[in-house]
């Protein structure tokens, strides 16, 4: 890309827009040619811009995720849908697994934490302009759980009948023993299962996988 990269930032705290300007004012390489304070507030001035023709319009636009009414989330999606040559960046303190999902389900080409690194943010921007995504890598831990998690609900947790029926006696609160027992089977083969569990489910310990089948209401289920 040839000139300056052309970016938008949108965010609904007056003190973030702040610093993010002034910082990339100084980067000779960067135009900030608009901010906004809300997802609605971005969508009239890019519908404005847009009447002046595409050489208005921001390569890139720094999103924040959690703004009150329409979300970083919703606005990308309504944004893409409209301008679907401009790249967006979410920007956020936030590293929840699901949302880190539906952003980049809703077009973003990139998410960062709030908590980067000046000259890292301007090579993200550099490289959203040339539609390369950058994911650091507790973000993309962060995506690669989320998304573990999303295909064990849809695929109904892809549980076998025999792990479904030791995460059952997990939210009990049976041991090994008393589930190798009552099942009949070693105590190595329940290991295997919790593990397999664990991983299907995208989580970390027994006690996880016990909250885990009272949320989804299996254990209920069963009684």
């Amino acid at each position: 890309m040839s000139g300056s990269i052309r970016v938008m930032i949108v965010d609904d705290h007056d003190m973030v827009r702040l610093g993010l300007k002034t910082y990339l004012l100084l980067e000779p390489r960067i135009q900030v040619i608009g901010e906004a304070g809300s997802g609605p507030d971005a969508l009239n001035q890019l519908a404005h811009l847009a009447l002046n023709g595409p050489d208005a319009m921001p390569h890139v636009v720094l999103m924040d995720l959690m703004m009150p009414g329409m979300d970083g989330i919703e606005t990308t999606g309504e944004l893409l849908k409209l301008y679907p040559a401009v790249k967006v960046v979410m920007l956020t303190s936030f590293l929840e697994e699901d949302k880190v999902v539906k952003a980049i389900e809703a077009g973003a080409i990139s998410y960062v934490l709030k908590t980067i690194q000046a000259e890292q943010l301007v090579s993200v921007i550099e490289g959203a302009s040339r539609g390369m995504p950058v994911l650091v890598s507790e973000v993309s831990q962060a995506l690669t759980r989320g998304l573990r998690q999303r295909t064990a609900r849809n695929d109904d947790e892809g549980f076998t009948v025999r792990e479904k029926e030791v995460l059952l006696l997990i939210a009990d609160g049976k041991s090994n023993k008393e589930i190798s027992d009552e099942l009949h089977i070693s105590i190595k083969t329940v290991k295997t299962h919790v593990s397999n569990l664990l991983m299907k489910c995208g989580l970390e310990d027994r006690t996880q996988l016990a909250i885990y089948a009272h949320r989804k209401g299996l254990a209920e289920a069963e009684k």
